[in-house]
């Protein structure tokens, strides 16, 4: 019967840091995001700080996917914790699959309703084709 009280308390958590986070990174990203190349310059500081800075980022990110798509059944907003997660990952062809979920018409306008909101720009796309979504590229 604790396991019960353990998967409560660990949905209820995911739900309420999303309610929290979310919004704080969706809002935090500029507002071209989608448009611009990712950058890949080595930062100035120094490499044991950089190093521990990406090692958390990357857990951070990880730990989001995972959330996200336990909130797929859950309660919780998820494909956007997958997305936001996604961003933090350092992983090959990640900004494709950002694109992809961001091309579902919900998750779109979601993320720009959050930003509408708080007073910041919404985000912006490559145009797309009429009809074109996520399952028929």
């Amino acid at each position: 019967m604790n396991w019960i009280w353990v998967v409560t308390a660990i949905s209820v958590s995911m739900f309420v840091g999303s309610l929290i986070l979310l919004p704080y990174l969706i809002i935090r990203l500029p507002e071209d995001y989608f448009l611009r190349k990712p950058i890949r310059d080595w930062p100035t500081r120094h490499p044991a700080v950089h190093l521990t800075i990406v090692i958390v980022k990357n857990v951070m990110g990880a730990i989001l996917v995972v959330a996200g798509f336990a909130m797929l059944v859950l309660p919780g907003q998820g494909l956007l914790t997958i997305l936001i997660g996604i961003a933090l990952l350092d992983i090959p062809g990640k900004r494709r699959v950002e694109r992809r979920i961001v091309k579902i018409k919900p998750v779109r306008q979601a993320a720009n309703w959050i930003r509408n909101r708080y007073g910041r720009k919404p985000l912006q796309f490559d145009q797309e084709p009429a009809g074109k979504d996520i399952f028929h590229p």
